[in-house]
């Protein structure tokens, strides 16, 4: 693993003792990173609105904000959730380093500081940030509908095309809520309740009288979880697999609803036709995807739709 700190990184020190900001000054300066300073919370904050830093080393204790309370009103800003924000200090006990993760911080280094480990956990840290960034950025650019949830509903960050989606079913998202409505709230709880059993695909109607699909994709190394959402359009999404895939309409209709979770008995009274039918159908759409089974099926049919 490669944790070299780049020339380009910025790390804003947020301490009011200038021992400690001595000894970062001269453990950090051979690095060739750009280094900041605050000497209190109110300082870090005003300088958070004009940059953004890529780590955050953090004194607990100062005049005023202290530094629970800053990390706190840092990470209420989505654009430093992902922030890697390392405490700096003399508290040592259990309470104020349990504290210091509650309020947002991934890491906690007690003084006297050792320049080498402080080194050592900056580099690592700036490496999981930097991973996490272009997982976000490639998800973004991805044309995909994904959005990540703490275990509370609230959203963390979701793709442009989901934060669409969503502001286009329910109207509280266009007024800039960062919560899940309560249905998906309900569906999200069931999962949480029973960590371990996958959750199974809900789907339901929205505000404009869509059908609306939501699944669950795991959670990240962050412990936050990853769904997709999509709009269900029976005629639209069925007309691109028959052209993408050159099958027929009954073709068509067969494997979207396989790749929606269908069994053949489900698919056999939407359709209304037999469930024997089906199998000779789905011989013929394996044949023509160079496929085996219906989890290869829905996987194509996942990219295809996602790319459309």
């Amino acid at each position: 693993m490669n944790t070299a700190v780049e020339n380009s990184e910025t790390i804003l020190v947020v301490d009011d003792s200038p021992d400690t900001l001595g000894m970062v000054t001269t453990a950090l300066e051979n690095l060739g990173v750009t280094l900041l300073v605050a000497l209190d919370g109110e300082s870090a904050l005003k300088i958070t609105q004009q940059i953004t830093p890529d780590v955050i080393l953090m004194d607990c204790v100062m005049p005023g904000m202290d530094g629970f309370e800053t990390c706190v009103a840092l990470k209420q800003n989505p654009t430093f959730k992902h922030t890697p924000v390392i405490f700096m200090t003399g508290l040592s006990d259990t309470d104020h380093i349990v504290q210091g993760f509650s309020s947002g911080g991934i890491d906690y280094l007690t003084k006297p500081i050792n320049p080498a480990e402080l080194i050592a956990r900056i580099k690592v840290h700036l490496f999981n940030a930097r991973q996490t960034q272009k997982v976000q950025s490639a998800l973004d650019n991805s044309r995909r509908h994904i959005i990540a949830t703490n275990d509370e509903g609230e959203i963390i960050w979701a793709t442009p095309e989901a934060q669409l989606l969503l502001s286009k079913t329910y109207d509280t998202f266009s007024e800039g809520t960062n919560r899940l409505p309560e249905k998906l709230l309900n569906w999200l709880k069931t999962y949480t309740d029973h960590q371990g059993t996958p959750a199974p695909d809900f789907s339901f109607i929205d505000e404009a009288n869509r059908q609306i699909m939501i699944n669950f994709k795991g959670t990240d190394s962050n412990g936050e979880y990853l769904f997709r959402i999509s709009e269900i359009n029976e005629t639209k999404d069925q007309e691109t697999l028959k052209q993408h895939f050159h099958l027929t309409d009954r073709e068509a209709e067969v494997l979207f609803w396989i790749a929606n979770g269908k069994a053949n008995k489900d698919i056999g009274e939407i359709l209304e036709i037999s469930p024997r039918t089906i199998n000779k159908h789905l011989q013929i759409i394996f044949t023509k995807l160079g496929i085996e089974n219906r989890t290869s099926a829905a996987t194509m049919v996942m990219k295809v739709l996602w790319d459309a």
